[in-house]
């Protein structure tokens, strides 16, 4: 599956409250009071997951940010998974991610940048059967083979094969897996 980008706006911050929350709602194509509720439950139920101690639990909150999640996941302790786009992160059957992996599926960089650097949503999918080490970060568009492994601390920001074994920033393929017993 391929998943494209789209862009966004550069960041730039708003005078007041009312200007950001105008802005920002007229992006996501959302009336003003649809965009803080969705707002507030986002932030709120992310607080909760952050640090809860039952990993259903934890599992269920991100659901209900909008986190596509597929069955006999683990999210280990505080995983962070987008704050702002959460809707754009999938994570299949069977994956394991351990503690402090955080997935961002958007930059959104000052306009400054704006010659050097993309400010952009795209999709972040973890296919089945992978697992995150512990500080891993895995970065925008990216989509992470069937049953590979992210070694911890490593920084993913090109699509991973199946069945690979992956360490490093950037990580870097250094095992093919030959064998997986389901």
């Amino acid at each position: 599956m391929y998943f494209e980008f789209f862009e966004i706006p550069y960041y730039e911050p708003r005078k007041n409250l009312r200007e950001q929350i105008t802005k920002s709602s007229q992006r996501r194509k959302q009336g003003e009071i649809k965009f803080i509720v969705k707002k507030l439950i986002n932030y709120f139920f992310e607080s909760l997951a952050y640090n809860c101690p039952v990993n259903s639990w934890r599992v269920q909150l991100h659901r209900l940010r909008g986190v596509n999640i597929g069955r006999n996941v683990f999210i280990g302790l505080r995983c962070t998974l987008d704050h702002a786009y959460p809707e754009q992160i999938y994570i299949d059957d069977d994956v394991s991610l351990a503690g402090d992996v955080y997935i961002v599926a958007h930059s959104n960089p000052y306009p400054h940048f704006r010659r050097i650097l993309l400010s952009y949503v795209a999709a972040v999918r973890i296919k089945q059967g992978c697992w995150i080490g512990a500080r891993a970060t895995i970065l925008p568009g990216v989509q992470i083979g069937e049953y590979s492994v992210v070694s911890a601390g490593s920084v993913v920001q090109y699509n991973i094969s199946p069945l690979s074994i992956v360490r490093g920033n950037p990580a870097q393929i250094i095992k093919r897996i030959k064998h997986i017993d389901k």
